[in-house]
């Protein structure tokens, strides 16, 4: 039983020894000590408790604490517990202070919780970074294409890095400023010969208003021409014009064929009226015969003239055949 007892007692006292050493990080509170560093082992434990690794709030104090920044382990735990990385807040405004940026640990903490990379976003400002803008086509006035890549070089502004817009926007209106600059030329050939003029308007707009960068210069790296734009929206159309003039003209052909059967249509219905008012005369000379107002020998006498006259119109047409024939013969 005693042998039992010494075991459980030794146990214990390593459980103890582990849990003493996981809640009291001695080595830190030794570390911090040596650096000038005042924490307290209440505060180290109550981190444990907080779920707060001792580590990073200790380090990162004695980093700041050797570097001239002024801080406390309140401070970065309120940090830490609210999302933040508190090494990359410390980086940063060691960098900031070294390049004589004025950058407090609030305005950090600030851009740090905005999802900002605080600490490149000082390594911009210090060394500004060079955006190359993907390839922006734009028409020239005289309808030649012009296709121009610019590389623009910014600088972080750390006061506008909270709520301020980011790289895609600066992209955006810097493409915009090459369109219209371009678009504004008279000539492709003015563009070609000067681009500089692209990047002189486009930076004079002040395109960085309301973002988190400074252009310091815009840099047409390329111009490329590309289609004759105007010479294609014309053949296009003329192609549309051709088209409707065709179908115009195919509308018009359609309505003098109908104006041409409807004629024709006419015709026949009077050649009709005709054959109908023919076929009357017989029954006009039956009734004349019956009323009494044509005799026979009027009859008769209208039949002479008929014959007359069919005698004459054949011997007039056998005339105008035969000379037509003496005068091919002659």
């Amino acid at each position: 039983m005693e042998g039992l007892a010494f075991i459980l007692i030794v146990f214990l006292a390593i459980v103890g020894f582990f849990m003493f050493m996981y809640f009291v990080p001695v080595g830190l509170w030794i570390s911090a000590i040596f650096t000038g560093v005042k924490v307290t082992i209440g505060e180290l434990i109550g981190m444990r408790i907080r779920k707060v690794p001792p580590s990073v709030i200790v380090n990162s104090l004695i980093t700041a604490t050797k570097a001239g920044i002024a801080l406390t382990t309140r401070e970065l735990e309120t940090h830490y517990l609210a999302g933040g990385n508190v090494p990359n807040v410390i980086r940063a405004l060691i960098s900031a202070d070294k390049a004589n940026i004025n950058l407090s640990f609030k305005q950090a903490t600030a851009i740090d919780l905005a999802g900002r990379d605080v600490f490149e976003a000082v390594q911009i400002s210090v060394n500004p970074k060079v955006i190359n803008t993907p390839k922006v086509a734009a028409v020239a006035a005289d309808g030649i294409q012009l296709i121009a890549i610019a590389r623009i070089t910014v600088r972080a502004s750390i006061a506008q890095l909270v709520g301020g817009a980011g790289e895609e926007t600066i992209l955006a209106r810097v493409g915009e400023g090459i369109v219209t600059s371009i678009g504004s030329a008279k000539s492709h050939k003015e563009v070609l010969e000067n681009p500089d003029k692209i990047s002189k308007l486009v930076l004079s707009r002040g395109l960085d208003a309301g973002t988190a960068f400074e252009i310091l210069s815009i840099d047409i790296a390329d111009v490329d021409v590309g289609a004759n734009i105007g010479a294609k929206l014309q053949t296009d159309q003329a192609a549309a014009d051709l088209k409707v003039a065709e179908a115009k003209a195919e509308e018009r052909r359609a309505m003098a064929v109908a104006v041409e059967q409807e004629m024709k249509a006419k015709a026949q219905e009077a050649r009709a009226k005709v054959i109908e008012a023919e076929a009357e005369i017989p029954k006009a000379i039956a009734q004349a015969f019956l009323s009494g107002h044509l005799g026979v020998m009027d009859y008769y006498k209208m039949q002479n003239v008929q014959a007359d006259t069919e005698m004459r119109q054949s011997i007039s047409g056998a005339d105008k055949s035969t000379g037509g024939q003496s005068n091919t013969a002659k």
